[in-house]
């Protein structure tokens, strides 16, 4: 099984934690967890986000503000965030 790396991490970060995620994939990102401390963070940041997003009754985020919030988490992951590359 290949190893997963940071970034590909939080491209597929949504199909993750909406459960979508073909399950292959789901094993190798569950195995990059077990060794990048920095990933944890940022997939509980997620989780965090998501949940205050559903506690203001906002059911669809427009794209744009969509694309700015992964911009915000991309730029934290570059800049010291990242963790493991595999």
């Amino acid at each position: 099984m290949a190893t997963m790396a940071c970034k590909e991490l939080v491209e597929q970060i949504t199909g993750y934690i909406e459960g979508t995620m073909d399950p292959a994939d789901r094993e190798r990102l569950e195995s990059h967890l077990e060794r990048c401390p920095s990933c944890v963070s940022f997939v509980d940041q997620m989780r965090r986000t998501l949940r205050v997003v559903v506690a203001t009754g906002v059911e669809q985020i427009e794209p744009e503000r969509k694309e700015e919030l992964l911009d915000v988490f991309r730029e934290w992951k570059a800049s010291g965030g990242e963790g493991e590359e595999a």
